[in-house]
């Protein structure tokens, strides 16, 4: 399962094939509240759902589900009702076996990575890189619009729209090509703060306004500055958290996914070039697959007893697990 901001995403396999039987959509977005992502309602989503595909593929009256993979946003920070109560929930419902509960950023790696070292840049309305050697794992940035997401959609959008206010205002740094294009998504200039203040999402809107900052890089310089120094910020990211080269040299793959790399060359030629400065050991590659990907992979590793990636209490929770099965944990951020 993947939960995100616009819903659930939920799929179905078998431990021995790849790829899913069954992929289905549960579109409202599971609660937050003081407690955390709250356990009840994403299991009032998620059941039903699991029990109809079993049905539908005759599981029901056969082993049942093996193992799950739950990957969810804010899971690190705001995880402790699932973590809590979901394992025992699965065993009861649905007779789960093992169950392992993972941040998005983890199910994004494992889609796009597989289970090898490396690091993966997510970037999407936010911007979070994660990387591991398969001891530990290394986490930058991902920290929301205020604190950080640096070179990801809101904080592209956000320097867009600043261009064209101070063009708006004939300050330094403005750009006219962007203000007109502020004023055929939004309406007069003056009016934006308005609009967009109110706002309880407006992550979503300024990153809204991050494919007209590509679309003008081609022709207006002040544009391509912003996605040079996006395509900065996401190499600083991959660099801190990219294992290094090992003896024999093998580069570090970094892997791209996420809808803010569909922008192209934009942003991907400016990407490379800093990637190539500054993680002079890493190789970039698509990624192979998303984060619902991932975490079919992390279940079916699950059932099979090889799942390497390291386990973390925050970031890939696996209950049950005894200290011998474990690889060291932690976050190493000392570099």
């Amino acid at each position: 399962m993947d939960s995100g901001g616009s819903g659930l995403r939920v799929a179905l396999g078998t431990v021995e094939a790849d790829g899913a039987v069954e992929t289905t959509v549960c579109d409202r977005p599971v609660r937050t509240g003081p407690a955390g992502i709250d356990a009840g309602h994403l299991l009032e989503q998620l059941l039903p759902a699991a029990r109809r595909m079993l049905e539908r593929h005759g599981a029901g009256a056969g082993p049942g589900i093996v193992s799950v993979a739950i990957g969810a946003a804010g899971m690190a920070t705001l995880g402790g009702q699932l973590r809590a109560e979901l394992p025992a929930a699965l065993e009861r419902e649905l007779g789960v076996r093992r169950s392992a509960l993972a941040a998005d950023a983890v199910t994004a790696y494992a889609g796009a990575v597989g289970q090898r070292p490396g690091a993966v840049v997510a970037g999407g309305t936010g911007m979070i890189a994660l990387g591991t050697d398969l001891t530990d794992w290394r986490r930058a940035d991902g920290w929301g619009h205020l604190l950080g997401d640096c070179g990801g959609g809101a904080w592209i959008g956000r320097a867009g729209l600043d261009a064209a206010m101070r063009a708006h205002d004939g300050r330094r740094g403005g750009s006219p090509a962007l203000l007109a294009r502020l004023e055929a998504v939004f309406g007069p200039a003056p009016e934006l703060p308005g609009l967009l203040y109110p706002r309880t999402d407006r992550p979503a809107v300024l990153a809204s306004f991050a494919p007209e900052v590509g679309a003008c890089a081609g022709h207006d310089p002040v544009a391509a500055g912003i996605l040079r120094e996006a395509a900065g910020h996401i190499a600083a990211a991959a660099a801190a958290v990219c294992p290094k080269a090992g003896t024999d040299g093998d580069p570090c793959e970094v892997a791209l996914t996420g809808g803010l790399f569909r922008m192209g060359d934009p942003l991907l030629v400016p990407l490379r070039e800093e990637l190539s400065r500054q993680v002079p050991q890493a190789r970039a590659v698509p990624g192979s697959g998303d984060p619902l990907d991932g975490a079919l992979s992390i279940a079916r590793a699950l059932a099979k007893g090889d799942l390497r990636l390291p386990r973390h209490p925050a970031l890939l929770c696996v209950p049950g697990d005894g200290p011998e099965q474990r690889p060291r944990t932690g976050i190493d951020r000392s570099e």
